[in-house]
């Protein structure tokens, strides 16, 4: 029988292929991502053309540093290797090197680190900084042996001569360029005594201009202190530095005229103006000063001054007269008061009190006399009535009226019920007793 090999050692082998193969080692391919979704590190996607497609893997440090960003759909020239992953049994290219396909590279570097400035807030009007009106110091940010500084220097000199131009030589294409300007313009706000700065070259390709688009540049211009004037290229030419700059101008002219923004003659002939108004507006002055003065003099109040206190006095007048009557009526009330104070302290006087009591005491006596006498009428006459009704109940009288009292054992017998026959009893009379025996109780007939 044939000799049966694994998948192990079938994806092996060809994995050793694949690794040993000069022509995998280092591959140039184009195509078109596809399944991008950016990751948090390394990055995962597919290469695409018309009729194949492979999978691609970035390891997240040569990720990091790309000049711009992947982005589904987009065209791109990698370098990298081809591998074989032996669980999965497919293949991939791990790329190395990448950038955008064909001329429209730099325009998408562009576009991508234009919207995440953009979205950063670098481009916004409320962050620009508005440019002096008089600058004594003008700094120029550019290289030594260009017609931009000639330019610069030479509007300055005819709009505002003596205004002072200080150059800062520096690199304005090239590699490195963009950290050299970015450090120029650092330096040139350590000094306290610059007012403006411009920043700018020479027309070019988008090559040549490509300093003034790079982060670090951008970055450097948008944190200056000092108000920085943008003038790179020709004036369809844009960079990144225009859009972060407090003021954009076509040209070096343009620039300088942006930085002297009032020439000599202006500030000359504004001063005259000024001076002309001065006398006028002085001259105006005098003149009504003099008319007032004129009319002041001939006025009634210089010819009889007494007419200006005339209200003054009558007004003192009317004030006295109010002082006295206020200190009239302040006294009368006083006085009013007074009085009422001394009855009240009269009335709290412990003599008048006593006198008051006194008074009371007499009244309160004659009072108790007279209710004692009339007390003792009433008793006297209650006494005489009592001892008349007790006269009229004495059984001495009763009996000698002709009535006699039935007694047995000292008890009065009012009733046939209590005696009975047989029984003695006592009879009082008017003048004696009777002892008798009872024969018969009869009661009354009803």
């Amino acid at each position: 029988m044939p000799d049966y090999l694994s998948v192990s050692h079938l994806t092996k082998y060809l994995k050793l292929k694949f690794d040993r193969d000069p022509y995998l080692e280092k591959v140039y391919l184009t195509g078109q991502v596809s399944n991008f979704r950016k990751r948090p590190t390394h990055q995962y996607f597919s290469l695409k053309d018309e009729t194949a497609v492979i999978q691609a893997t970035i390891w997240a440090g040569v990720y990091k540093s790309l000049s711009f960003d992947l982005e589904e759909g987009m065209k791109v020239n990698v370098v990298g290797r081809v591998q074989l992953y032996e669980p999965g049994g497919s293949y991939s290219i791990i790329i190395e090197r990448a950038e955008p396909d064909g001329i429209g590279a730099l325009a998408i570097q562009f576009e991508q680190l234009k919207k995440k400035l953009g979205d950063e807030g670098l481009f916004q009007d409320k962050f620009k900084q508005p440019l002096p009106q008089f600058a004594q110091k003008i700094g120029v940010v550019t290289s030594p042996s260009g017609a931009v500084i000639r330019d610069i220097i030479t509007t300055v000199s005819r709009r505002f001569p003596g205004r002072e131009v200080v150059l800062y030589p520096t690199k304005v294409q090239g590699e490195g360029a963009a950290a050299e300007i970015a450090q120029t313009i650092q330096r040139a706000n350590e000094r306290k005594d610059l007012d403006v700065l411009i920043v700018g070259r020479g027309g070019g390709s988008i090559e040549d201009l490509w300093a003034f688009n790079e982060e670090e540049l951008v970055r450097a211009v948008f944190e200056s202190r000092i108000p920085i004037i943008s003038s790179v290229g020709h004036e369809t030419d844009t960079t990144l530095v225009d859009f972060v700059a407090d003021r954009r101008a076509a040209t070096p002219t343009a620039a300088a005229e942006l930085a002297t923004p009032v020439t000599k003659l202006d500030v000359l002939t504004h001063l005259k103006q000024q001076e002309n108004r001065m006398n006028k507006a002085v001259g105006s002055r005098l003149k009504y000063d003099r008319e007032r003065l004129e009319k002041l003099i001939h006025s009634v109040i210089f010819r009889q001054p007494e007419r200006l206190y005339d209200a003054y006095v009558q007004k003192i007048d009317q004030l006295q007269l109010r002082l006295k009557q206020s200190i009239s009526e302040y006294r009368n009330e006083g006085q009013k008061r007074s009085q009422v104070l001394a009855q009240r302290l009269l009335a709290c006087s412990p003599m008048q009190r006593l006198l008051l009591y006194q008074e009371k005491l007499g009244q309160q006596q004659r009072l108790l006399q007279s209710s004692m006498t009339a007390m003792l009428d009433y008793q006297k006459a209650e006494v005489k009535r009592l001892s008349e009704s007790l006269l009229l109940l004495d059984t001495h009288r009763i009996v000698a009226r002709g009535y006699a009292i039935v007694k047995q054992d000292e008890h009065v017998i009012d009733s046939i019920h209590k005696v009975q026959t047989k029984e003695n009893v006592t009879i009082q009379l008017r003048d004696g007793h009777l002892e008798v025996e009872i024969k018969d109780v009869k009661a009354k007939e009803i």
